[in-house]
């Protein structure tokens, strides 16, 4: 049977989701009665980072302790990419863990371990897409709106990982995506070939106005200008991305019963202001606690375990 890897949303599919979904929503109502079901005991998971990470490291080995489960957290001293071929170390890393849970630089690099991988890979944020991220945030607007199919998600900023992870994400459950970005920090085609391929009946739309993408919207979504490796592009960036803050105006174009969300961490005074990401449309912290509850989700549906199946 050949290996599931989650390396984009792409990977799952809309029935899928909803199972893993309906995983989250029973282990999340145990773990607010106090009971962590250890549903993967004596399992590890490998956390293979070269970024910095609060919300997903910890979630992530919080989420695999309640499972009854254990991880290890791999830094650059284990050589992934400099010491062996790629195909060594993941064929050897796949002796000795269940899941590799992965934050890389590179999509590339992580595709390529997936290929050789004997176990399920999972994409913790690549340049490429951030699909874990994405599922939370879905999940997270179930929770605030019961039915989500028809709904609206306006992306202000730009069109990267995580706008990339959410609009697949919408087209496999019936949302409405709308992109507010510069021109040329829009899509491209061959993304949007893609996503049309994965979801034929998308509802996406790109714009360069922010008013016109948050008009009817039920959600506000933003992330920061200049993301882990584009330190070099941060004056331009910051120019070019100005009049794409979301702030108290550009909310107020928006329905007025808009939630306000954001992946965090945030560049305070850039892409939001304080007074957004700290009022009361805003759902981070609920969006952020998701994180491990869905991930928790997801790791019982790919690892297999039976009482939840």
């Amino acid at each position: 049977m050949s290996v599931r890897h989650v390396l984009t949303l792409g990977d799952l599919t809309a029935a899928e989701i909803q199972r893993i979904y309906a995983i989250t929503r029973d282990l999340k109502q145990k773990f607010e009665q106090g009971v962590r079901e250890p549903l993967l005991p004596g399992r590890v998971a490998a956390l293979l980072f070269e970024h910095p990470s609060l919300r997903t490291r910890v979630s992530f080995e919080s989420g695999m302790a309640h499972l009854g489960g254990s991880t290890l957290f791999l830094g650059k001293d284990v050589g992934w990419g400099s010491r062996e071929s790629a195909a060594d170390f993941a064929r050897v890393l796949s002796q000795y863990v269940d899941v590799v849970i992965v934050r890389a630089k590179s999509h590339q690099r992580v595709e390529e371990l997936a290929r050789w991988s004997q176990v399920p890979v999972i994409n913790a944020l690549t340049d490429y897409a951030h699909p874990c991220q994405a599922l939370a945030d879905l999940f997270t607007l179930s929770e605030l709106f019961g039915q989500v199919q028809g709904r609206t998600l306006a992306f202000v900023g730009d069109g990267n990982n995580v706008a990339r992870s959410l609009a697949t994400a919408c087209g496999h459950l019936g949302l409405r995506f709308r992109l507010a970005a510069p021109p040329e920090h829009q899509f491209d085609q061959a993304f949007l070939e893609r996503l049309r391929q994965i979801a034929p009946d998308v509802d996406l739309q790109m714009t360069a106005d922010p008013a016109e993408a948050v008009r009817e919207a039920d959600v506000v979504y933003t992330d920061v200008w200049v993301s882990m490796g584009q330190e070099k592009e941060k004056a331009q960036r910051l120019a070019t991305f100005a009049p794409y803050q979301v702030n108290a105006q550009l909310m107020a174009q928006a329905p007025a019963d808009a939630v306000f969300m954001h992946n965090l961490p945030a560049h305070r005074g850039e892409e939001v202001t304080d007074e957004v990401i700290d009022g009361p449309q805003s759902v981070i912290v609920q969006q952020a606690a998701n994180r491990m509850h869905a991930q928790k989700g997801l790791l019982v549906w790919l690892l297999g375990a039976k009482s939840a199946r």
